[in-house]
C-alpha cells in the first residue's frame, strides 16, 4: 500500500515539474496544430495497473486511440478467498495485460493552445484483458478426508462500451483526461486447471460456495464448474473510468 501511494505521488510530482517546465519554454505567440498525444493512467496505479495510451486526431472532431496496460500483483483491489465450512482458500491476486482501442468524438472542443484533442467527448471502446492467478487452500470431503487445493486460473475479458469524458488542456503540452463514465457489457471466459486429485463432489460444493458471492448475482445462471468441463463463460455489466495525464505534440 505504501509503495503504491509513493508511486502515485512520484508520478504527480513529475507531471507538475514537466508542466511548469513546459510553460516556461513555450512562447505564447507560437502557433501549433497539435494532433497527437501520449498519456499515462493515474487512477489504475492504485490497483497495480500501469497503462499508457496513444491518441491521434484523424478527421474533424474524431480521434483514434490505443491503450496498453500491465497488471501486477500489487494493488488495493483483490478477490477475497472462499471461507466456507468445506472449502477455504486464500485471497486471489492476479496478473496480466489489457489492450483498449477506442474512437472518440469531441463534442465542443475549446481549441485551447491550438490543440485538437480537448473538451467534452463521447467514445466507443473495446477492451480485452487477460489475467492469470493461482488458487490454494483446503477442502474437506463428506467422508472428512482433507484435500489440498492447487489450481491455476485464467480469465479473459472482452468488453464493449461507451465512454463519456472531458479532457482539460492545462498548458500547450500537457492535458488531464477525466474518463467520467464508461458503461458496457463484458464477455468473461474463466478457466481453472486442477493440479491435484479431488473427488467429484468438490465441484458441487465449489458452485454452492460461489453462490454466496454478490458478484455472481450479475452472472448467468449457467455459470458452473465441473470435473469434466472446468471452463465457464458468462456475460455481465462492465465499467470503465479513470484519470490520465497527457503530453501533446
Amino acid at each position: 500500500m505504501k509503495t503504491t501511494i509513493n508511486q502515485l505521488l512520484f508520478v504527480l510530482v513529475l507531471f507538475m515539474s514537466f508542466s511548469s517546465f513546459g510553460q516556461e519554454l513555450e512562447d505564447d505567440n507560437t502557433t501549433r496544430n497539435v494532433k497527437n498525444e501520449f498519456s499515462f493512467e493515474l487512477l489504475q496505479i492504485v490497483n497495480g495497473v500501469y497503462q499508457v495510451s496513444y491518441e491521434r486526431h484523424i478527421w474533424n472532431n474524431f480521434s483514434a486511440a490505443i491503450a496498453l496496460g500491465y497488471k501486477g500483483k500489487e494493488g488495493l483491489i483483490k478477490l477475497s478467498g472462499i471461507d466456507g465450512e468445506k472449502i477455504k482458500t486464500g485471497d486471489i491476486y492476479y496478473t496480466g495485460f489489457q489492450i483498449v482501442p477506442e474512437i472518440r468524438y469531441y463534442i465542443n472542443g475549446t481549441n485551447k493552445f491550438n490543440q485538437k484533442l480537448n473538451g467534452f467527448y463521447l467514445g466507443l471502446y473495446y477492451k480485452y484483458s487477460s489475467y492469470t492467478s493461482e488458487l490454494t487452500g483446503r477442502y474437506i470431503a463428506s467422508d472428512n478426508t482433507n484435500y489440498d487445493l492447487a489450481f491455476d486460473m485464467d480469465l479473459d475479458i472482452s468488453s464493449v462500451g461507451l465512454l463519456i469524458g472531458y479532457k482539460l488542456a492545462i498548458t500547450k503540452r500537457f492535458t488531464i483526461d477525466f474518463m467520467i463514465a464508461g458503461p458496457g457489457s463484458g464477455d468473461y471466459k474463466f478457466k481453472i486447471v486442477n493440479k491435484k486429485d479431488l473427488p467429484d463432489e468438490f465441484y458441487d460444493d465449489l458452485n454452492e460456495a460461489l453462490e454466496d458471492y454478490d458478484l455472481l448475482d450479475f452472472i448467468n445462471g449457467d455459470f458452473r464448474f465441473s470435473n469434466v468441463n472446468n471452463k465457464s463463460n458468462f456475460n455481465t455489466f462492465s465499467f470503465r473510468y479513470g484519470i490520465a495525464v497527457g503530453y501533446t505534440f
